[in-house]
């Protein structure tokens, strides 16, 4: 991928946020000429801190126009992570969340088409599968979503079809599952799992599950979903709108995945157990077959070498914030 990107022009929306700066880390290491496009309202400039003076940053939302303008100025491929992202969180404000994934798709579009990008690469979400008792989940499977969320990232995918078939754009669809990794926000009431037992870990706190704590999702490491998105977005030989799911094609029980980092920290096991969640699904594992063959995707980093490393940071950052 090194020559592949060397040179090329891309833009990646969300890329001062948890997903998207990695994917700018490992965008400029192989030569690419990278715009950022982010309104931190959920990214952080210190996300971009090790290459900040090698990318051009947009400050600005993927509603506005002029933004969007800028950062899609000679852009051949767009990285599209920009999103409001909680699932539970669409349940109590849906309008916030149809207007930036829904509109704001639209619009990333309608700009894309007109600036001449060539390829979209979207951030869709293993949530469109609803709760579907079939596992692992497969790109045939019928979608289902059960929040304002999901369906957002439904309606992301059939433009990207659409756009495909009326404008000719390139496009893949990546349904994450569940990614976790440095640099993922903590402080959130809606968190993502890993992200907030590590924070309860390492202050003391007991662990909060919600449910029985029996609901299994694919954790997937952030460097594995970076790998899988460069693939996507170099991939010879595509002219449809293509969909992959992106995971490890393992899933984990919540309790067992909060029980091994409390195991890898040296601390007690005991959690509190709480009410499910309003949007939340029972099962979730990717079927990560059709990457494999089509993009050659091959996960390269385990759940645990990826829960050792996410610790880890979680521990340097609050030593450097006490020092």
């Amino acid at each position: 991928m090194k020559t592949s990107y060397q040179g090329m022009r891309v833009c990646v929306t969300g890329g001062a946020g948890f997903i998207g700066s990695h994917l700018v880390d490992a965008l400029v290491d192989v030569g690419a000429s990278v715009t950022v496009l982010d309104d931190l309202s959920t990214g952080s400039l210190s996300n971009l801190a090790g290459v900040q003076d090698r990318v051009r940053f947009v400050r600005g939302s993927i509603l506005d126009e002029e933004s969007r303008r800028r950062a899609l100025d000679e852009a051949a491929v767009v990285f599209h992570l920009a999103a409001y992202v909680s699932a539970p969180g669409s349940v109590k404000e849906p309008m916030a969340c149809h207007r930036v994934n829904t509109e704001g798709t639209l619009a990333m579009l309608e700009s894309c088409v007109a600036a001449g990008v060539r390829r979209v690469v979207f951030a869709s979400s293993a949530a469109v599968y609803g709760d579907s008792e079939v596992t692992p989940k497969r790109e045939s499977e019928p979608i289902l979503p059960c929040s304002v969320y999901a369906q957002s990232k439904a309606a992301g995918e059939h433009l990207l079809r659409v756009w495909n078939h009326v404008h000719g754009l390139e496009t893949f669809s990546l349904r994450f599952f569940n990614v976790f990794g440095p640099r993922q926000l903590a402080s959130s009431a809606y968190a993502a799992a890993i992200a907030a037992f590590a924070s309860a870990l390492l202050e003391g706190r007991p662990v909060t599950i919600f449910g029985d704590g029996g609901q299994t999702r694919d954790f997937v490491p952030v460097a594995n979903v970076v790998q899988c998105l460069m693939r996507a977005g170099v991939r010879r030989g595509a002219s449809g709108s293509e969909v992959f799911n992106v995971g490890m094609g393992r899933a984990q029980a919540i309790r067992d995945v909060a029980a091994i980092m409390a195991g890898i920290l040296g601390r007690r096991f005991d959690p509190v157990w709480a009410s499910p969640r309003p949007g939340d699904v029972r099962h979730s594992c990717a079927d990560v077959g059709a990457a494999r063959r089509s993009l050659g995707y091959e996960p390269q980093v385990s759940l645990e070498e990826g829960l050792r490393e996410t610790l880890a940071w979680y521990q340097s950052t609050r030593a450097a914030a006490a020092a």
